[in-house]
């Protein structure tokens, strides 16, 4: 009887669903109106600790995987991400440094939410299909290993 040895999400899958989970959370955000100030809290907490986790899991294994086989348009894609990465970075601790009664949180939790969706369509656009190929035999045992860093962030706190 043959042991199943593929995890049953690849790293880039994984990454996917990270995608969708903090797009979700953005548009729960912007739902919630002007005077839900406790839910706003707790879901700007929510998009912070997922974006964090998220990136940390990029840049820590996900990127240097790619860079691994990359060509010269996927290392400066690489490049651009974690440019994009630190913008984000920026924008987040601005936010937890305001409350969400002020009158800039929103347009700053907007432009976070835009350069978000930039970042992952470039990545779903362009990175991911081209490391889907160059990394295939790779992606099961990345996605382990992502998946093991990721419960020792969240459990840190990041």
């Amino acid at each position: 009887m043959a042991t199943q040895t593929r995890t049953e999400t690849d790293a880039i899958e994984m990454l996917k669903a990270d995608h969708r989970k903090v797009l979700g959370l953005f548009k729960e955000f912007s739902q919630a109106g002007e005077r839900a100030y406790a839910g706003k809290k707790r879901l700007a907490e929510q998009i912070f600790e997922e974006l964090e986790v998220h990136s940390k899991l990029e840049e820590e294994l996900f990127y240097p995987a790619v860079e691994k086989t990359a060509d010269q348009e996927q290392e400066e894609l690489v490049t651009e991400s974690l440019e994009e990465h630190h913008v984000v970075d920026l924008l987040i601790e601005e936010l937890k440094a305001m409350e969400p009664d002020d009158e800039r949180y929103d347009a700053k939790m907007t432009v976070l939410c835009e350069n978000v969706q930039h970042h992952i369509e470039e990545e779903e656009g362009e990175m991911f299909p081209k490391a889907k190929r160059e990394l295939r035999d790779q992606l099961d045992t990345l996605a382990d290993r992502m998946k093991l860093r990721k419960k020792e962030l969240m459990a840190s706190g990041r």
